[in-house]
This record gives structure tokens, C-alpha cells and sequence, in this order.
């Protein structure tokens, strides 16, 4: 059953990320650049785990032996997967309402300071660092823009 879903997911994923790439090649250089940064190793990766699931000698385990983790209980695991998922529908929140550059500033800073429980001094120095990094990476070095969130460019922006 495990070993069935596992390729399904991988071929899954192989055909969003060749969809992505072959979509991207007819764009500009400055356009394409970001979907085939992401698209061609996640094709790669899910290409090695379609191989590995096919060519694999083991037999696949059964659904009652699966667990979320080894050393934790159930609860606690899923509990956490859960707190995970919710910090990531959080950014895309961010990413939505303030934009992307915004976004991960906003985000490193909450993130340290609720989950991390990271001291004040840490998390203003840290959340600077890294939103300088991203301004200059993607503002200064490659020149690409990204629109506006819904608070700043109005609900039509996307």
C-alpha cells in the first residue's frame, strides 16, 4: 500500500515539476530563472524516489506499521506536524496579505520570537540579516520584482 502511494506521489510530482519546466523555457532569462531553479531538482528528487520505490528489494511496509515518529508518541507527532502545517499556512498568509519580501522578515521575526522564544536583541538582528540578505539577492543582484500583498496593492493585485 506504502509503496503505491509513494510512487503516486512521486510521478505526481514528476509531472507538475516537467509541466513547471516546460512552461518556463519560452519565458525570459530573468523570468524562468526561479521555476526552473526549483522545478528541475524537484524533478530530480522525485525521479529517485519513483526509482527507488520500483527497484527497491525490501518489501514495502504495511499501513499498520507506519508511525508519524520512533521516539515520540502519537499524540506529540501529530501534534506537531500539526503546529508545522499551521506556520506554513501562516506564511502564506503573509505572503498574500504584505507580499513576499515583507513576508519572510515578518516571518523570521514571529517565528523567532513564538516558537523560538528567542530574546528581543537576537531576533531584531537576525530578522535584519536575513531580510537584507533577500533584498539584496533578489532586489540588488537579480532585479526581480514581486507584487505587492493584498494590504499594499489592493485585493486586485493578484
Amino acid at each position: 500500500m506504502l509503496k503505491r502511494t509513494s510512487l503516486g506521489l512521486a510521478l505526481a510530482i514528476m509531472a507538475l515539476a516537467a509541466w513547471g519546466i516546460y512552461s518556463a523555457l519560452d519565458w525570459p532569462l530573468k523570468a524562468k530563472l526561479f521555476p526552473l531553479v526549483i522545478a528541475i531538482p524537484l524533478f530530480c528528487l522525485a525521479t529517485a524516489e519513483a526509482m527507488w520505490v520500483i527497484f527497491a528489494k525490501d518489501a514495502a511496509a504495511s499501513a499498520s506499521d507506519f508511525k508519524l515518529s520512533e521516539d515520540q508518541s502519537p499524540e506529540v507527532a501529530r501534534r506537531r506536524t500539526l503546529l508545522a502545517g499551521g506556520w506554513i499556512l501562516g506564511f502564506f498568509a503573509l505572503v498574500l496579505l504584505l507580499g513576499f519580501p515583507i513576508a519572510v522578515a515578518a516571518f523570521v521575526f514571529i517565528y523567532l520570537k513564538v516558537q523560538g522564544k528567542e530574546g528581543w536583541i537576537f531576533c531584531v538582528v537576525f530578522t535584519a540579516a536575513v531580510w537584507f540578505f533577500f533584498y539584496g539577492l533578489f532586489d540588488l543582484v537579480l532585479h526581480m520584482h514581486f507584487p505587492d500583498g493584498w494590504l499594499f496593492g489592493g485585493f486586485g493585485g493578484f
